[in-house]
């Protein structure tokens, strides 16, 4: 069936990318490309333009660290009114909180932030997928594009720090 993941050959409890639904995979590893376009624009771009690319980096990791913590509220529905916690709601806002104020901040600083908020919004994914409130399939996509995205994000802090 189209969209269908086959069975991982991994270790039994861990799943690999095999595992993800096809277009989650894809559309995940698609939403890296603004990541590493605008990370790649703040080291080439030159000035003034760099300090273009850092601000569509900034927004768009703000925007993907509000649809973060969006996911949660959404398993939060979809698992019912007995799901729709203080403790499971609270958390999925935290992530759209954290890339608000990111942006509020001088650019390196709020760089630094947004790499911490997308760390941790991966280690609460950790524990929902835990406490069987996410797909396991979810750690596998999580992972890669956890590091990506943040490797993408700490590029661009050393621009900053070096001067480019």
């Amino acid at each position: 069936m189209a969209g269908r993941a086959t069975p991982s050959k991994a270790a039994p409890g861990r799943t690999t990318l095999a595992a993800v639904p096809r277009p989650a995979l894809v559309l995940g590893f698609a939403g890296l490309i603004p990541f590493l376009a605008s990370a790649l624009g703040v080291w080439t771009a030159g000035y003034p333009r760099s300090l273009i690319a850092l601000d569509i980096q900034l927004a768009y990791g703000a925007v993907i660290l509000s649809f973060m913590g969006a996911v949660h509220w959404g398993l939060a529905m979809a698992g019912g009114p007995g799901a729709m916690t203080f403790r499971r709601l609270g958390w999925s806002v935290v992530p759209a909180l954290a890339g608000w104020l990111a942006l509020l901040l001088n650019p390196a600083y709020g760089l630094i932030l947004m790499a911490v908020g997308f760390a941790g919004v991966y280690f609460g994914d950790l524990r929902s997928i835990a406490a069987d409130n996410t797909p396991a399939w979810y750690k596998a996509l999580r992972k890669p594009l956890t590091i990506i995205v943040i490797a993408a994000l700490v590029s661009s802090y050393g621009a900053l720090v070096v001067g480019v």
